[in-house]
């Protein structure tokens, strides 16, 4: 016999559905709204979409928001839902807030930048000036509306709704979200959030919510599985051992996990005596900052890592890593420049369309001694997509440049759990939940779909702005 929540249960997807950016999805229960996540669509240009993101909701009616983690594709619309109304409480774990800090004053500093070189070349145009959609008051704003809860934490984010947070092991704080809806009975709506690979370092497994009525899933892999961190480290030590003769060693990195992964990784070369003779440059000032932030939190980490580390004597990331030298500042980054051989240099953006890896393409990317290895995703569109495409000829800074380096992609890095740990962690779900898949391309979706339905699973895609009912049985 099938029978209706007793809260009057809706959730309308914002974002995230049939796509892989722009987390949002709405909660409608006991007469109250919750937002999980407000994360903004990424690609294309960043004034421009930032000035056409719309709510389809009003803000100022959302009672709360819930955060799964601090990627801007889940919290970088925060500022402009506080711009507009919402006054509300953000819970998210602790160290998601302390990320939060950093990632939405960045994306600030950046996006009032554009806004004012596009501003420039409207007025240059006879065009009138567009305002800015938010300022640096909401970010604040936004800090100030957080409250932390551990993981494992009970909290009543209203009346009949209860609030607990599980480890995602995506990124530093990442969280699956576990609302528990008072009715007869009470129901469990679960919210994966983005769920990390087992084989990672440094993050612990996702963990398994005892149980679930409704699971609402990421697909991002759900069609296919990663390259295992073995074969990646050996492909990293053979490219290593490659330029050990000669050359220097560019890896663009996402600021946020993948570098600090990296410099784990490089650590445990070095204690194997692989990188004698080689020195490694963090050439990044927001990627400091987040390692700041990891070391401080290395108690929330992998426990099998931590021993790693403590075996040597360490307990930050840079101790792990004699190897390393910090260049926060624009003149210590260009002392690398005077490098010739012997030197692996991390910076961002991972993707190259901007920061400081664009300098050092431009010094080295012409020399055919040279490496640059990819450890992430190349969006289409992007200077590091037209590199792994085979571009033989790139434009920086007003400049035509050769490809003469050698590429690499380290397929291994994926901050994400491919197919078959999505099938595994849904299996193991308590209960008999069913699953409402988001956060996925269209063939992703298809085939989770079709592997959780072999596995006698409910499954619904979300669809774009459509409200979706759950009936229970």
């Amino acid at each position: 016999m099938e029978q209706n929540n007793g809260g009057g249960l809706t959730i309308t997807s914002h974002g995230a559905a049939r796509e892989v950016t722009g987390s949002c999805h709405r909660v409608e229960v006991h007469g109250k709204q919750l937002l999980l996540d407000c994360g903004m669509h990424q690609g294309g240009d960043a004034v421009k979409r930032l000035q056409d993101e719309k709510f389809d909701f009003t803000p100022r009616q959302i009672d709360a928001v819930v955060l799964s983690h601090a990627h801007l594709d889940h919290c970088g619309l925060l500022p402009l839902l506080a711009a507009e109304g919402f006054v509300g409480p953000i819970y998210c774990t602790g160290p998601t807030l302390n990320l939060l800090a950093i990632m939405l004053e960045d994306a600030a500093n950046l996006y009032q930048r554009d806004l004012e070189h596009s501003n420039l070349r409207r007025k240059r145009a006879g065009r009138a000036a567009l305002k800015p959609r938010y300022t640096f008051e909401h970010v604040r704003q936004v800090l100030e509306q957080c409250q932390p809860l551990e993981y494992h934490q009970s909290e009543a984010v209203f009346s009949g709704v209860l609030l607990r947070f599980l480890d995602a092991g995506h990124i530093l704080g990442s969280a699956i979200v576990e609302l528990t809806i008072a009715g007869e009975p009470d129901r469990i709506l679960v919210f994966s959030g983005d769920l990390g690979a087992s084989e990672r370092v440094l993050m612990r497994s996702p963990e398994v919510p005892e149980k679930a009525d409704l699971a609402l899933m990421e697909s991002t892999y759900g069609d296919r599985d990663h390259r295992s961190q073995e074969d990646t480290m050996t492909e990293l030590e053979d490219i290593i051992a490659e330029a050990s003769n000669d050359g220097v060693i560019m890896m663009p990195a996402f600021a946020v996990g993948r570098t600090q992964e990296l410099l784990f990784h490089l650590g445990c070369l070095y204690h194997r005596g692989l990188l004698e003779g080689w020195h490694v440059f963090l050439d990044s000032p927001m990627a400091l900052e987040v390692t700041g932030l990891y070391d401080q939190w290395l108690d929330a980490l992998d426990e099998q890592d931590q021993r790693v580390m403590a075996h040597f004597g360490a307990r930050t990331l840079k101790d792990f890593l004699p190897a390393l030298t910090p260049t926060p500042s624009v003149e210590e980054s260009m002392q690398i420049n005077r490098i010739e051989r012997g030197a692996i240099i991390i910076a961002g953006s991972g993707m190259c369309n901007g920061g400081r890896i664009r300098h050092h393409l431009k010094h080295r990317l012409w020399q055919q001694r040279n490496h640059l290895v990819f450890t992430g995703y190349q969006a289409r569109g992007t200077l590091g997509r037209r590199l792994i495409d085979g571009a033989t000829h790139i434009r920086m800074f007003g400049q035509r440049y050769v490809v003469k380096a050698q590429l690499h992609t380290l397929g291994g890095f994926s901050a994400h759990a491919g197919r078959h740990e999505l099938l595994s962690w849904a299996k193991s779900l308590g209960g008999e939940p069913q699953f409402r898949l988001v956060h996925g391309e269209a063939a992703a979706l298809d085939s989770l779909a079709e592997g959780l339905g072999d596995m006698g699973k409910r499954v619904t895609v979300a669809s774009l702005g459509e409200g979706f009912h759950p009936v229970f049985s």
